[in-house]
């Protein structure tokens, strides 16, 4: 099954400082049909106005995963973190037992955008950690890399939950196949561009919820960056 959600159907904030889109119901904007999909709970695409940013705040039993597009993303924890985030870096911070951090872009003449995503554990209580890795552009290049999940890699962050986190950039001819395992569910949400999956055509923000397939073909990509989540069900 392949459902596609496009861009303009997602959830809407602006509250002057951030602009916000979300993929599913997050704070004040609530969809009973888009609570998730699996295990994964939020990817909200946030824009940072110059000078500001996110005050500290806590959070608990989460999976928390920022993926910085542009500008830079300043973090700081109650575990000691300080640290910034450039583009094409992934950061990871499991939440568990309670952590309190804060977000903030302190350039005063860029805005800074961003994916933060948000993924259910595979266990509650773990002690709070924080983890961030570079992932080479020629890395993604033409192909989808492992970014994020339970078995640690190479440009890949460890996290607490049964899933998997990749990124790919596509354009021109370039094409990937990918196997999935029909039975879990997959998420495609495309960052930038355009391209086709199974079929489907995606502009950026377009989404498509996937389950009980065994592949998943993308072409005719045009400057397309994209993630695919492989999730429990």
């Amino acid at each position: 099954m392949l459902i596609l959600r496009k861009s303009e159907d997602r959830g809407w904030a602006d509250h002057g400082w951030l602009q916000s889109h979300h993929s599913f119901s997050f704070a004040g904007y609530h969809d009973p049909a888009h609570m998730g999909w699996g295990n994964l709970r939020v990817i909200n695409e946030d824009r940072i106005a110059p000078g500001t940013g996110f005050g500290t705040h806590g959070h608990q039993d989460m999976e928390i995963i920022s993926y910085v597009l542009s500008g830079e993303l300043a973090h700081q924890d109650s575990m000691g973190n300080i640290k910034a985030i450039p583009p094409g870096d992934i950061q990871r911070m499991s939440a568990g037992t309670g952590v309190r951090h804060s977000e903030f872009n302190h350039a005063l003449q860029q805005q800074t955008h961003f994916l933060q995503i948000w993924i259910l554990p595979d266990r509650t209580g773990v002690t709070p950690s924080y983890e961030q890795k570079t992932v080479p552009a020629q890395s993604k290049r033409g192909q989808l890399t492992l970014v994020a999940g339970p078995e640690p890699v190479a440009h890949a962050v460890k996290i607490h939950a049964d899933a998997q986190m990749y990124v790919g950039l596509f354009d021109g001819d370039e094409s990937f196949h990918q196997p999935l395992n029909n039975k879990r569910k997959q998420y495609l949400h495309l960052i930038s561009g355009a391209l086709t999956a199974n079929g489907h055509n995606l502009n950026a923000g377009d989404a498509l919820l996937i389950s009980d397939e065994s592949e998943l073909h993308l072409g005719h990509a045009r400057q397309a960056e994209v993630l695919l989540f492989d999730l429990a069900a």
